[in-house]
């Protein structure tokens, strides 16, 4: 059953331990640093003057800005070989471990799910090896499918902030992260609300999480 349309997910089987659900790019797996050398690679660059890709990508060739049609082309043949590009964030596969031992963790993943069968091999290969949702409709209205009406504790973490309002709007009882990894595009990203923490890395956010559900029930 899939949760949405267009979504595609491994089996997602739940239990009665609080939820944990997690972007992917920027958030387990580097993408911004790894984006900018496969665009070096195809004779584009990423400037990073706002929290966007489209304007800030530029031919090598003559300096010309990148056309958006052709920054999502770029997108595209990225995560047909994200494989050979992404690597992990540091002590995400670490924190996940042990957060793992008390609560079910989820992927909620941005990318079309044409891309899901590679991205999981990619996750298994590093040690992320939890269910995968890949869908390109709004995350909150996917993950308020996924929790229900279910009284556990739920976290979502992202790294973007229409994500982070699209689930602060559908399931307001979750607990919302915001993890970027690459620190130039973190120090240029919107602020997400006094509502959103702000972690400064995965064992800040294992921190937060565990007080989070050490807390005595609403």
């Amino acid at each position: 059953m899939k949760l949405i349309p267009d979504a595609e997910h491994d089996e997602l089987v739940l239990t009665d331990r609080p939820l944990i659900v997690c972007d992917i790019d920027e958030v387990v797996l580097e993408f911004i640093t790894p984006f900018q050398a496969f665009l070096v690679a195809n004779g584009h660059e990423l400037r990073a003057t706002s929290f966007r890709l489209n304007g800030n990508v530029f031919s090598l060739a003559d300096g010309s800005e990148t056309p958006n049609a052709e920054v999502a082309r770029l997108e595209e043949a990225f995560f047909a070989a994200q494989d050979a590009w992404q690597t992990p964030v540091p002590r995400a596969a670490e924190s996940l471990e042990r957060l793992a031992r008390d609560a079910d963790i989820v992927f909620l993943t941005a990318m079309p799910p044409r891309h899901r069968a590679l991205r999981r091999g990619l996750l298994s290969k590093y040690g992320f090896d939890y269910p995968m949702i890949a869908t390109e409709a709004a995350k909150g209205p996917a993950v308020s499918a996924l929790h229900g009406e279910r009284p556990q504790r739920l976290v979502f973490i992202d790294d973007i902030f229409i994500n982070l309002n699209s689930v602060r709007s559908h399931v307001p009882q979750a607990l919302l992260l915001n993890l970027i990894a690459n620190d130039t595009f973190r120090a240029l990203a919107p602020n997400p609300g006094d509502d959103v923490v702000l972690p400064s890395d995965w064992p800040h956010a294992e921190e937060v999480i565990r007080a989070h559900f050490a807390q005595a029930p609403d």
